[in-house]
């Protein structure tokens, strides 16, 4: 009999290190006030990934704090999540985290920031509608409603990888009341100059919306960039104007896009970066361009004492991000976050 219990535990056991508890996901629509109304016709009802820990479930009187997490240019919630096939499964990552003890458990959220643009860089203009207040107020206020979250800002984290590594930097600094850690993960668009090709601007300007599934990643991205950042309501059908027009800049258009690059305005908010509990950033060495910003905005809140964590590690711009959320963002986050209520 001793025997039989012995080998009963012992293939439980097994199954158990084979099967480790796995948390759940689920993708809701969400709608939001802030996004109705833009002139480029994208829906205010927007898809949302909301990853639930193992305890949510074995738990109900628990409760657990919050990473929001942004994903980058082209990308979606869906693919990040493993509802489709990509370059990543943040689901994984997150379980594969937990199991190795580098993190605690804790709610991720992640919003589908794909509009026609293939990104809205986390920004506000009355093209693409205002995202800032989708994320910082109108997503939050949704999952501390509907779900057990800790609804404190101590218990609220951001977090992004490349457009979203931008817009994790650009919603914290300025929002230090609604999270307490961020960590961007090579964040894009912190410096460099405003495309004025003659060529490349003459293609666009001729471009419809119907066109725009088809353009290449550059014409996107400038039009993504110009539509964030330099909306124009009396400019149809795209409802933006580009830093060159007829083959000559346009130096109010270039300006408005400088003026949104992180190195551009991080001076401005200083005093708010030192409200927040903790600040992380990385960026692989091989990330040509992204590596140099991000040591530049390192060494820039080294000199206004700002506390942060940064480093540089061996890398391009992918393919190692599912290690570093497994095990520095998270574990960043599982440090930072306050994980009781008090």
């Amino acid at each position: 009999m001793k025997k039989l219990l012995f080998l009963t535990a012992l293939v439980m056991m097994s199954f158990s290190f084979v099967n480790p508890q796995k948390g759940t996901k689920e993708r809701i629509k969400i709608h939001s006030q802030a996004l109705e109304g833009n002139l480029i016709g994208d829906p205010a009802e927007r898809d949302v990934t909301v990853y639930l820990p193992p305890s949510y479930a074995s738990n109900p009187d628990r409760r657990f704090p919050v990473l929001y997490m942004l994903h980058g240019f082209t990308d979606t919630d869906s693919q990040w999540f493993g509802w489709e096939d990509h370059w990543i499964n943040l689901q994984d990552v997150i379980e594969q985290s937990i199991e190795q003890g580098l993190s605690k458990e804790m709610i991720v959220v992640m919003p589908n920031a794909y509009n026609k643009f293939k990104g809205s860089m986390y920004a506000s203009s009355a093209t693409i509608g205002d995202w800032e207040t989708f994320v910082t107020q109108e997503l939050v206020r949704y999952m501390d409603k509907n779900y057990r979250t800790i609804p404190d800002k101590n218990s609220r984290g951001l977090a992004g990888h490349s457009m979203g590594g931008y817009g994790t930097l650009r919603l914290g600094m300025k929002n230090p009341d609604v999270y307490a850690a961020i960590y961007a993960l090579s964040p894009c668009c912190m410096d460099g100059a405003a495309s004025t090709n003659a060529e490349l601007m003459k293609k666009l300007e001729s471009l419809t919306p119907d066109q725009l599934a088809e353009t290449s990643f550059f014409e996107i991205a400038a039009l993504a960039t110009s539509a964030a950042f330099a909306p124009n309501p009396q400019n149809p059908p795209l409802y933006l104007d580009l830093p060159a027009k007829d083959g000559e800049p346009r130096q109010d258009v270039i300006n408005k896009i400088m003026a949104n690059r992180t190195l551009n305005y991080v001076d401005q908010y200083v005093l708010n970066l030192k409200k927040l509990k903790a600040i992380g950033m990385d960026a692989g060495s091989q990330d040509r361009g992204i590596s140099e910003a991000t040591k530049k905005l390192h060494e820039l809140l080294e000199s206004y004492q700002v506390p942060h964590f940064y480093e540089s590690y061996e890398g391009d711009h992918l393919n190692r991000i599912a290690e570093r959320i497994q095990t520095k963002a998270l574990p960043f986050f599982s440090e930072n976050l306050v994980f009781q209520i008090e």
